[in-house]
């Protein structure tokens, strides 16, 4: 008897990534625009700076809802959708920035375009977790605008504080300062003759003191941004990056309300204690150190706390 022939297995052929059709997803219900149609919301800051945000992602949200759903949407990826209600997703929330579970916050994205003097960009800059693209001197003439404090808001230099100064200085020391303002801002006459007579913008820059503005786009994730905050809206901040922290903090709430909520009651107004403060407010002896400045913020948090 012969052999039954053997069928020949025929290859599927698969189709190349960039031939497969794209799939589109309608969304399961209307969609609204967290900036409601506008291009920017602006807040102006000190004379000649300003804060605004230009974008936000998520940008289109389900009616109802905030950016906070993007929140819950990460936090809730391992196990499906799980519960809907906007008031659990809001205890979700707050579970997490309590706990620290901060990954699910890395998935708001914010886009703000600043305007500020070049002494609080440096400072802004030391929060290496952004996207940043600042105005180049370099290629272009910096515009003539400088940072000018009130009389009343030059500060003596604080005998605690090292990096820092608070109360208001004597007017007429506060005057002089003023008028050392005056000389610095002269140099942008001859900086602009001498860039007209062919001296490298680049170089040019150099004359110029950080008084003068400069301006960037800021692109940072939810999580940094409000670590950025925390830090920045502190009392013990400089007043002028203070400013443009607390007018940022206006543009971000309306976008997440549950998650700034959440970071005022667990992070921002809130207190650490150490392990020294635990043991001493436990036991009732003195805090085991010491440290003055510990000591100190020590005797701060018990006012606080009413002990």
């Amino acid at each position: 008897m012969p052999e039954p022939a053997l069928s020949k297995e025929v290859p599927v052929k698969s189709t190349p990534a960039a031939e497969t059709p794209i799939e589109r997803v309608k969304p399961e219900g209307p969609l609204t625009d967290l900036m409601h149609g506008d291009a920017r919301w602006q807040i102006p800051v000190h004379q000649h700076g300003f804060i605004a945000l230009v974008d936000v992602m998520p940008r289109l949200v389900p009616q109802g809802q905030s950016a906070d759903a993007a929140i819950v949407q990460a936090a809730r990826v391992s196990y499906g959708a799980g519960t809907k209600q906007v008031s659990e997703d809001r205890t979700l929330i707050r579970y997490l920035l309590r706990h620290r579970h901060t990954t699910p916050f890395e998935m708001v994205e914010l886009k703000f375009h600043v305007a500020m003097p070049m002494f609080v960009a440096r400072q802004w800059i030391r929060h290496r977790t952004a996207n940043v693209n600042e105005y180049s001197a370099r290629y272009s003439i910096v515009p003539d605008r400088f940072y000018r404090p009130t009389v009343d808001s030059v500060r003596k230099q604080s005998s605690v504080n090292r990096q820092g100064g608070e109360e208001p200085i004597d007017a007429g020391t506060a005057e002089q300062f003023l008028q050392l303002l005056d000389k610095a801002e002269a140099n942008y006459r001859e900086y602009l003759a001498l860039t007209e007579r062919g001296v490298a913008r680049e170089l040019a820059r150099a004359a110029l003191p950080v008084s003068v503005y400069t301006e960037w786009y800021w692109k940072c994730d939810l999580h940094n941004t409000l670590r950025f905050l925390s830090l920045r809206m502190e009392s013990h901040a400089q007043q002028e990056i203070q400013d443009f922290a607390k007018a940022m903090y206006r543009l971000i709430q309306p976008l997440a309300p549950a998650t700034c909520e959440a970071f005022m009651d667990y992070e921002f107004e809130a207190m650490h204690l150490s392990r020294l403060e635990i043991e001493a407010i436990r036991s009732g002896a003195p805090l085991a150190s010491q440290n003055r400045r510990e000591i100190a913020e020590f005797e701060s948090k018990k006012s606080r706390l009413g002990l």
